[in-house]
């Protein structure tokens, strides 16, 4: 390989190394002690609120849902939770959040002709697919201009 040849290739090879990097190392993120947590979702046609459940993994989750108009029911995607209730009740049910990612909370009962929209999410831990996107928009960005800088 000639030495031109070598300065030509050196960059792309850098950032093939950063874009391996963004991907495979774990993020530097502190892990929270697992501890209780509650929410109460009130549900009414045809939306959560609040739509969006935080925690970290391991925590204990008490979900009460409250349907506010018509009998709604919620369920998360990958874990055993299935409530149903009628307006003026609170169902409650308590799981641990020990599969990381984002889920997608559903509402179980059909509620009305825009009942397959009214979802949610509950989003164990940090948002690390996020973080990820975002790194390896950079090195994109960065190869992008690395031929004007030549």
């Amino acid at each position: 390989m000639t030495k031109t040849s070598l300065h030509a290739v050196l960059p792309w090879l850098v950032l093939a190394l950063l874009a391996a990097l963004v991907l495979l190392l774990p993020l530097p993120v502190a892990a929270a002690a697992p501890r209780a947590r509650r929410f109460r979702i009130e549900a009414s046609q045809f939306a959560y609120s609040p739509a969006v459940l935080r925690v970290n993994p391991g925590d204990q989750v008490t979900i009460e849902l409250a349907p506010q108009d018509v009998v709604h029911g919620l369920s998360i995607d990958s874990y055993p939770v299935d409530l149903q209730a009628d307006p003026g009740q609170v169902a409650s049910l308590t799981f641990t959040a020990d599969r990381p990612g984002v889920f997608k909370l559903r509402c179980s009962v059909t509620c009305g002709n825009m009942h397959p929209f009214m979802t949610g999410k509950l989003q164990v831990g940090p948002p690390t697919l996020l973080w990820r996107s975002l790194g390896l928009a950079l090195v994109a960005l960065a190869a992008a201009l690395l031929p004007r800088f030549k």
